[in-house]
C-alpha cells in the first residue's frame, strides 16, 4: 500500500447552529424566527408545571397518545392528540406531554393525517393541565413546526470537563480496563432508535451550521438538502462508519441504528468506501476530495480523521458482547471481513491526535444526547482517554 503523510487541514465549520421556526398562519406555512418558542418550557418543565397555566412547550412528536400509558407510534387513528417529548427517541411515557389537538390544528397536526410529524420539532401554546388523566397541554391557541431545541447547556464540573461529577462519575480517575469497563457501563444505557428514525436523526446531528436546511457529508464534505436523502446517484444515505458486515450486525435495532456512527454520505461515496478498515493510501476517490482508497482500505479527508477514529473507538467500547450483540473491537488488520473487528488500530489512534474535536463534532454528541440516544462518545468529551484505554 502506499502511503502518503497527514496534514492538519481543518475546514472553518462554524460553532453553533440555528434553527427556524416554520408557523402555521391561516393554513400556509411561512418561515419566521419565533418569539415564544424563545421563551418556550421544556416538556419536562411543563410536566412539573400542571397547574392551569398558559405556557409555550417545545418537543418533538413521538405518537399518538390513546390511554394514560399508552402511546402508539404506527397505525394511527385519530387526529385529536399528540406527544412529544424532549427527546426524539423517547421510549417512556412518563417523560412526554400530552398535547390536545383540536380542530383548527388537525389538518396540519394530526397523525392521522400527517404521519411523517414524528420525529419533528413542534412548539406549542395552551392549558398546562390533565390530558388522558397524564400530564398535557389542551385547548392550544398556536401550535408551530420547529422551535428552540430542548437541549440543556453542558456545564463545567468542579473535576474539569462537562458531565465529570454526573454522567461520567463512575469513570474519573480510572485508567486501563478499569477505565474501559466504567466507560461501557456508562454509555451502554442509551434510547435505541428504528433504522427509519436514523434518517431524522442525521437531518438533526449533522446539519450544515451555514445552512439549516442542509446536512454535512461525513467523507466528501459536501453540503447537501436534507430531502434529497434516498437510494439514487448523488443522493445521501445512511453511511456506518463501523461496517456493519464487521460483526454481522445489519440495520437491525442496535450498533445498526446507534447513531454515534452513523453519517450522511454520498452513495456513491458509501459504495466505494464498503466495508473496508480505515488505512492510509490508496488511489483518489471519485466526489470525495482528498480521500483515497486501495483494496483493502479507506481513508477520508484530513478535516474528519478524528472523527472517524472516535466513532470507531465509541462502539468499540459501548458493544461488548453482553447484550446479544457482537463483542466490537480495534485492531491492526485490514483484512477483517465478516470478523467483529476494525482496523487498522495503529493509525486510528495516530489520527485521533493529529485531528481533535472541533465545533462540528462536538454539538453532534450533544445534540445525540440531548434529542436522539441519551449517551456521549467519551472520546470527544476526553480525547486523552483513548490512550488511557490503548495506550
Amino acid at each position: 500500500m502506499n502511503t502518503k503523510s497527514i496534514t492538519r487541514s481543518r475546514s472553518g465549520r462554524l460553532a453553533t447552529a440555528f434553527l427556524l421556526a416554520v408557523t402555521l398562519v391561516t393554513g400556509a406555512v411561512v418561515a419566521s424566527t419565533s418569539a415564544s418558542a424563545a421563551t418556550a418550557l421544556t416538556v419536562a418543565q411543563a410536566l412539573a408545571a400542571q397547574d392551569g397555566r398558559t405556557a409555550t412547550v417545545t418537543g418533538y412528536v413521538i405518537g399518538q397518545p390513546i390511554a394514560t400509558n399508552t402511546v402508539i407510534t404506527s397505525g394511527f387513528t385519530a387526529d385529536t392528540a399528540i406527544a412529544i417529548a424532549d427527546t426524539a427517541g423517547e421510549t417512556s411515557t412518563s417523560r412526554m406531554l400530552y398535547v390536545q389537538v383540536t380542530a383548527a390544528y388537525r389538518s396540519a397536526f394530526g397523525l392521522l393525517t400527517n404521519p411523517g410529524l414524528r420525529g419533528k420539532l413542534v412548539t406549542a401554546t395552551g392549558t398546562l393541565t390533565a390530558y388522558f388523566s397524564h400530564g398535557g397541554l389542551k385547548e392550544p391557541t398556536a401550535m408551530s413546526l420547529g422551535g428552540v431545541s430542548p437541549s440543556p447547556t453542558p456545564t463545567t464540573s468542579p473535576t474539569g470537563g462537562p458531565y465529570d461529577s454526573t454522567y461520567y462519575a463512575s469513570a474519573i480517575g480510572k485508567t486501563g480496563t478499569a477505565l474501559r469497563s466504567a466507560l461501557h457501563s456508562i454509555i451502554r444505557t442509551q434510547t435505541k432508535l428504528s433504522y427509519d428514525q436514523v434518517w431524522e436523526a442525521l437531518k438533526d446531528t449533522d446539519q450544515d451550521p451555514a445552512n439549516a436546511n442542509n446536512v454535512i457529508l461525513l467523507y466528501s464534505g459536501r453540503s447537501q438538502s436534507k430531502a434529497s436523502n434516498g437510494g439514487g446517484v448523488d443522493d445521501w444515505n445512511r453511511e456506518h462508519v463501523w461496517a456493519k458486515s464487521h460483526g454481522d450486525f445489519g440495520t437491525a435495532t442496535g450498533p445498526g441504528t446507534d447513531v454515534h456512527h452513523l453519517r450522511p454520505e454520498d452513495v456513491t461515496v458509501n459504495s466505494t468506501r464498503g466495508n473496508k478498515d480505515f488505512d492510509n493510501g490508496g488511489s483518489a476517490v471519485s466526489q470525495c476530495p482528498d480521500c483515497f482508497s486501495d483494496a483493502d482500505s479507506f481513508e477520508p479527508r484530513d478535516a474528519v480523521k478524528g472523527d472517524v477514529a472516535r466513532m470507531i473507538m465509541y462502539m468499540a467500547i459501548r458493544y461488548e458482547g453482553d447484550d446479544g450483540w457482537p463483542n466490537l473491537e480495534m485492531n491492526n488488520s485490514v483484512t477483517n471481513g465478516t470478523a467483529p473487528y476494525h482496523g487498522r488500530q495503529s493509525v486510528l489512534l495516530a489520527w485521533h491526535q493529529l485531528d481533535p474535536p472541533d465545533a462540528f463534532e462536538k454539538r453532534r454528541n450533544q445534540v445525540i444526547y440531548d434529542r436522539w440516544q441519551r449517551n456521549r462518545n467519551p472520546f470527544i468529551d476526553h480525547p486523552e482517554w483513548a490512550a488511557a484505554v490503548w495506550g
